[in-house]
């Protein structure tokens, strides 16, 4: 069984998953980089295993804990969330563009 398959259709699913995410944000919240600004939250959230309170209560751990976590990721994974951030401001630009041509959504 090939991993490269599943590969292409993991950073597929990522990216339409967070375009699709980020245009409805921007329709409805009429802010047009949301999700981008969002998305390394999220990211961070899948990545790492501590709670999200601990980033305010045990800072310096919790960020050392994130470096180690990202350290530790394997090539496929930082491809699969890259290909998220990439659709998170494909959807901003789809968006402004959309704006710049006179469509109005909501």
């Amino acid at each position: 069984m090939s991993i490269i398959p599943i590969l292409l259709v993991s950073m597929l699913l990522f990216f339409v998953l967070f375009f699709g995410i980020g245009f409805l944000l921007n329709m409805l919240l009429r802010m047009t980089w949301i999700m981008a600004i969002v998305y390394p939250i999220i990211a961070i959230l899948i990545i790492n295993k501590v709670d999200f309170s601990e980033y305010f209560t045990n800072t310096s751990a919790s960020f050392s804990n994130l470096g180690k976590s990202v350290s530790e990721l394997a090539p496929f994974d930082l491809a699969i969330l890259a290909s998220g951030l990439l659709g998170a401001i494909t959807s901003g630009v789809t968006m402004r563009l959309l704006r710049a041509k006179g469509y109005r959504m909501f």
